[in-house]
This record gives C-alpha cells, structure tokens and sequence, in this order.
C-alpha cells in the first residue's frame, strides 16, 4: 500500500480514511478523486484490476492527493476481513467506507451470484467493518433506480436479478439504521438512473440495447462524474441517517420517492 513513511504521513496528517470497493474504474475511481481532492486518504480497492488500481491511486497523488490500493473480492468473506485487518493495521482507523462494487451480468456468473454479491457481501463487509469505524462514521451504498424503484417500475430482463438483489442489499443496509445510529455511525443511499460509460450499462447495450435506449429517451443519462460528484456529497453530508441522494430519472423521482 504504502510505505512507512508515508503511512505515518497519513496517521498523522488529519486526512479521513475513506475505502471505496471495486474502485478501479468508472464511478469508484472517480469517486476516489473527488473525495482525495476534497482531502481524504483514499484507498482504490479492486478485485483483479491491480495496474488499473495503481493508476488511479498514482494519478490522484500525481495531482496532490493521497490515495493507495488495496485488493480483495468482496463477495468472500476471508478476503474482505485480511481488508479491513489491513486497513487499520496501516492507518488505525477506517472513517468512510463506500459500497461501490457490485455485480450479476458477468458471464458465466451462478443463479446466486448477484444476491450473493449485491446482499450478503454488502452486509457482511459493513458487519466486519463496524468494530473499525468511530463516530461520526459513514457508510454510502451505491445503487441504481432500477434497484432502488424495484417491485414498482418496469426493470430490463436481463438486469432482474441485479435489480432485485440490490434491493435486498439495500433493505438489509436499511435494518441495520438502528444499531448504527447507536454506534454515531450514518448510511446514505445514492440511487441513480443508468449512468453513461460504465460497465454495467455497456453490458446491458450488448444484451438489451433497447432497454438503455428507453432510458434515453427520457433524457441526457448521468455521466459517471456526475454520480460520482453526489456519491461524495453523500459521503461529506452530516444528515439524517438513512438519507437517499438521486442523481437523473426525473420520471422516477416525479411519481414516487420513498428510502
């Protein structure tokens, strides 16, 4: 991650510990220089991607920031405590971690994947990682309207199951609201239509162009630095825990707008 020195830099430097899952391109990475340009110590976590990780982390130091990489796969649960270990080994703490990486339309991806991936592993990680946040931590799920909005607007065929696996990860975040207010500990939600250039959109064009057309014709998609821009926003707000920010899909937000 970092070397000594540098690693008591940080310690010591005021910087908030912020640890962004599947960090290595799209919204993740750009969340992770919004938020070292805001200040923050930012760790870019990747799954495979590890020269894409470092080149993130390198361009946001290149530009005065303060980042490092750190790799697991959050759907296994040993991988994601040796995360966690070794975040506070190095830093003493975790103050923001943000729930980016999600999944289900990777090929040859199992019936259970995406509730495995988009429920349990978010649950879980969030579970490991309460020990190491203080007070006045925070916790940001990331998700789509067509998750956010499931059981009550039409969803793509073929993004069912990411749809309703991350509404389960949501609805779980959501129970634990309680024990994390008890801890000083907030969750926001940032819920956003279908967001230009990512990985899951360019998936969904190759299956079911349709569906993402049917999105446009709604108007201009979200660009990632525009979600990525309220992610952050959701990260810094002192607000009510439970909080949902939206980004685009104003035919969503016209009709019904509930947690």
């Amino acid at each position: 991650m970092l070397w000594a020195a540098e690693r008591e830099t940080v310690r010591d430097s005021g910087r908030r510990i912020v640890l962004i899952t599947g960090a290595s391109r799209g919204i993740g990475a750009e969340t992770a220089k919004v938020l070292a340009a805001d200040g923050d110590h930012v760790i870019v976590n990747y799954r495979e991607k590890r020269k894409r990780a470092h080149a993130i982390a390198e361009e946001i130091i290149a530009a005065g920031g303060s980042a490092s990489t750190a790799g697991a796969d959050i759907a296994d649960a040993d991988s994601t405590a040796a995360l966690l270990d070794g975040v506070v080994a190095e830093f003493g703490r975790l103050d923001v971690l943000v729930l980016n990486a999600s999944g289900g339309l990777e090929r040859n991806a199992g019936p259970d994947y995406a509730m495995a991936l988009n429920r349990d592993a978010q649950v879980r990680l969030v579970r490991q990682a309460l020990p190491h946040l203080p007070a006045g931590g925070r916790i940001v799920f990331v998700t789509s309207h067509q998750a956010h909005f499931h059981g009550r607007k039409p969803v793509p065929a073929d993004y069912e199951p990411i749809a309703q696996s991350k509404r389960a990860g949501e609805d779980a975040l959501r129970a634990m609201v309680p024990e994390l207010a008890d801890r000083g500990i907030g969750l926001n939600v940032v819920s956003g239509d279908m967001i230009d250039g990512t990985i899951i959109v360019r998936l969904l064009e190759r299956r079911n162009p349709d569906a993402v057309s049917a999105r446009r014709d709604h108007g201009a998609l979200p660009t990632i630095e525009e979600f990525a821009a309220v992610v952050a926003e959701a990260a810094n707000a002192a607000t009510e825990s439970g909080r949902t920010f939206y980004v685009g899909g104003q035919d969503y937000l016209a009709a019904d707008v509930r947690a």
